[in-house]
């Protein structure tokens, strides 16, 4: 089972990226999915989460208003969409099986992706 999480890089205070999480040797279909992140010296953060149907959604405080996650199944794929990025949103983004519900838990059987940088200029 691998997550290939990709889409990070470098931009201004203002712009936007997309993340991808695109998952193989296991389906996505019947999985709850997340992104968490991790900046330097900081705790990790759970960022956001949908569930497996796609009508559930979960942000944090911190994104809510500027980040969009989704999935296409057909694709085995989850998506990030970052918008009005800010110096703060700075971390390197892991998506994951999760259970989503009012923020994400982790459970012994999910898994992890190896994580993709974001950088955000002032």
């Amino acid at each position: 089972v691998q997550l290939q999480a990709s889409g990070g890089g470098l931009v201004q205070s203002g712009e936007s990226l997309r993340l991808s999480c695109v998952a193989s040797g296991i389906s996505l279909r019947f999985r709850d999915m997340g992104w968490y992140r991790q900046a330097p010296g900081k705790q990790r953060e759970g960022v956001s989460c949908i569930t497996a149907s796609g009508g559930s959604f979960y942000y944090a405080s911190s994104v809510k208003g500027r980040f969009t996650i989704s999935r296409d199944n057909a694709k085995n794929t989850v998506y990030l969409q970052m918008d009005s990025l800010k110096p703060e949103d700075a971390a390197v983004y892991y998506c994951a099986t999760v259970e989503c519900g009012f923020g994400l838990r982790q459970r012994a059987n999910d898994y992890w992706g190896q994580g993709t940088l974001v950088t955000v200029s002032s």
